[in-house]
């Protein structure tokens, strides 16, 4: 009965090493979205995570959790096991803004996080529905200062890329404009579409696909956008020191260990390297980082620094989230 037990044991042990010993990734791999379908990052975390997925033979899944500005599926990925399965693309507003604007943020962008790679920056531009009664900026500008209660304008969450944007906005011009929270920026666009707002501040690839159906007034850029050269920049709409870029990222949770983020980080740069991935980020008015910028400790200074930029800008604006 020993002799027999002893050979279960072994004959369990062979077959459990290979599965123990299997090189990452041996299993599909979750990418959370901490938004609502449809939005920018959303877009770039299916596109890039799509050619990802091919370059490691595992599928990367995504999965919006949406809440809180983003900061709850950011929450999940900070507190997921460190093993390179569960993933997120993260953004200037859960992993910079929400330290300024969360008082009780539960985690921190700057330590709380392995960063992978910058995936693509988003220029910024301000556009309302086709009916809105204003043609450049500036008669944007003076409606909004004049009636501020009369106006809304929708966004992606409190401290998400589009809320923030219109807060630095708002507090340039003096202009205490409603708010409209959504889930993400995608259902805040279909809103705009449906006219149920004025208009939002949102990033390159939610409102280049719908620039027809839209009026773009600027874009908070110092020049204009090749996709989108009929918006003029902040300086042409005077407003010059409104400048604004947003950007996506991928992070893991921090432990992860350095051989499983440098195959991520691997996978990535093949990606924004590949042809009809540059393509598509491009038609949608993103910048792709060079070859110094994508570098997982490109990645983690630039949180810092955007940590140390955004901070006092929202202070200075007056503006909290709990």
């Amino acid at each position: 009965m020993r002799r027999l037990l002893l050979a279960a044991l072994a004959a369990f042990s062979l077959a459990a090493a290979p599965a123990l010993g299997q090189a990452y990734p041996s299993r599909s791999i979750t990418m959370i979205v901490p938004f609502a379908a449809g939005g920018p990052t959303d877009i770039i975390a299916r596109i890039v995570g799509d050619h990802m997925g091919r370059t490691l033979g595992q599928s990367v899944i995504i999965e919006n959790v949406a809440g809180a500005g983003g900061t709850t599926g950011s929450l999940r990925v900070a507190r997921a096991t460190p093993d390179g399965y569960t993933i997120m693309m993260g953004n200037l507003g859960t992993h910079s803004a929400s330290v300024g604007l969360y008082p009780n943020l539960a985690y921190d962008p700057r330590t709380d996080f392995a960063p992978v790679i910058n995936t693509a920056g988003t220029p910024m531009l301000i556009a309302a529905h086709k009916d809105f009664p204003a043609n450049t900026l500036q008669e944007f500008v003076a409606l909004l200062k004049a009636n501020p209660d009369k106006y809304n304008y929708g966004h992606g969450g409190i401290g998400s890329t589009s809320h923030l944007t219109c807060v630095y906005f708002h507090h340039l011009i003096k202009a205490p404009v409603q708010q409209v929270p959504f889930r993400g920026s995608g259902p805040a666009m279909n809103a705009l579409l449906a006219k149920q707002l004025d208009y939002v501040c949102d990033q390159t690839v939610g409102i280049v696909p719908q620039l027809t159906n839209l009026k773009a007034y600027v874009v908070a850029t110092p020049k204009r956008l090749e996709v989108a050269k009929d918006v003029p920049t902040s300086a042409e709409g005077g407003l010059p020191e409104f400048q604004a870029v947003g950007w996506n990222a991928i992070f893991a949770p921090k432990e992860t260990p350095r051989e499983i983020v440098d195959k991520l980080n691997a996978a990535g740069r093949a990606a924004l390297a590949d042809a009809g991935v540059r393509a598509r980020l491009l038609e949608l008015g993103c910048e792709i980082p060079d070859e110094a910028g994508r570098s997982s400790a490109a990645l983690g200074a630039h949180v810092r620094a955007e940590v140390d930029k955004w901070t006092p800008v929202i202070k200075a604006a007056g503006v909290t989230a709990q």
